[in-house]
């Protein structure tokens, strides 16, 4: 097996796990899994497949994941990142076996696609292939920055290559639970463009640039998306992945994929921003208050420097 070992944050995700651990089989047996209280089945799943399971508490992504990181029992040199409904293609399972011993002591990350479904349909436009990710870090190199959303491995030093296959995102729950777990995603949303007006923390993040790596431009767009007017950007960066960026090319599954996601979440997060000075005003202290006391959340709790990512 390689010198690779992978950590896998869960909560009641027995439909996805089994089929992402053994997608992960065949090229590493060292799987850790941070649980955060399933109710089914999937800490019984997972180590019937011999992973290794821990429970924690859920605070935050980053802060579960970086606990994974922190706590894993395994000691290989490099670490990968996966989501339980997430799988590896056996191409890129066989490119990991075949390429990363291979790699000079210099490169410390590796960045692979991630290709998206939908209703069983990969989304392949509206600038939704490929999405690169970096996944795979050597140990004590690499962190998740601590955001609220978006959340990327950051490296502190070495260069990054690409591989040339796929992991798959393909959730196999009903549009429902997407809606809701999306509904719940906004309020994440909300706190990270807010923290870019307000600088509620110094959290530890991937520095923005324009033509840096891919974690990197989506956080320089993001930046400049959030300077733009409520309710207007919506409308634009729907406009833009499905016309300019062809989104209506994915058919009808397309069309639902790219509106709800494009359209109706970020509307629903301009929202939500809205009703935050609505009910408290554009007071910083206040909407930390509120946030508190509405949702349960506090603001401050991520204390970190900016480390840029290097290329």
């Amino acid at each position: 097996m390689n010198d690779v070992s992978v950590i896998i944050l869960t909560h009641n995700e027995e439909k996805h796990i089994e089929r992402c651990i053994q997608s992960l089989l065949h090229f590493t047996d060292k799987i850790f899994i941070v649980d955060s209280g399933s109710t089914d089945r999937t800490v019984a799943i997972a180590e019937s497949l011999g992973a290794n399971v821990m429970h924690n508490p859920w605070v935050t992504y980053a802060v579960q994941f970086n606990f994974g990181i922190t706590h894993t029992p395994f000691k290989t040199d490099w670490l990968m990142r996966m989501d339980a409904d997430e799988y590896v293609t056996p191409e890129l399972g066989q490119e990991i076996k075949q390429s990363l011993a291979a790699l000079n002591n210099d490169t410390t990350g590796i960045y692979v696609k991630r290709r998206v479904m939908f209703m069983n349909q990969w989304i392949k436009r509206g600038g939704y292939y490929p999405i690169w990710l970096l996944r795979l870090w050597r140990r004590d190199k690499g962190i998740c920055e601590e955001l609220w959303m978006d959340e990327h491995i950051k490296l502190s030093e070495g260069t990054t290559v690409q591989f040339k296959n796929d992991i798959v995102d393909h959730n196999l729950n009903n549009l429902t639970w997407w809606t809701q777990k999306h509904n719940n995603y906004a309020i994440r949303e909300v706190i990270d463009l807010l923290d870019i007006k307000y600088n509620f923390t110094e959290a530890n993040r991937v520095i923005p640039k324009l033509f840096g790596t891919q974690d990197q431009r989506k956080r320089f767009l993001k930046l400049k998306y959030a300077s733009l007017p409520l309710f207007t950007r919506p409308f634009a960066y729907f406009f833009y992945r499905y016309f300019v960026k062809l989104g209506f090319l994915d058919g009808k599954k397309g069309l639902i994929w790219h509106f709800l996601q494009g359209l109706w979440y970020r509307f629903l997060v301009d929202a939500k921003i809205y009703e935050v000075y609505h009910r408290v005003g554009k007071d910083k202290q206040d909407i930390i208050e509120f946030f508190r006391n509405e949702y349960g959340k506090d603001l401050s709790a991520v204390q970190n420097r900016p480390v840029e990512v290097r290329q």
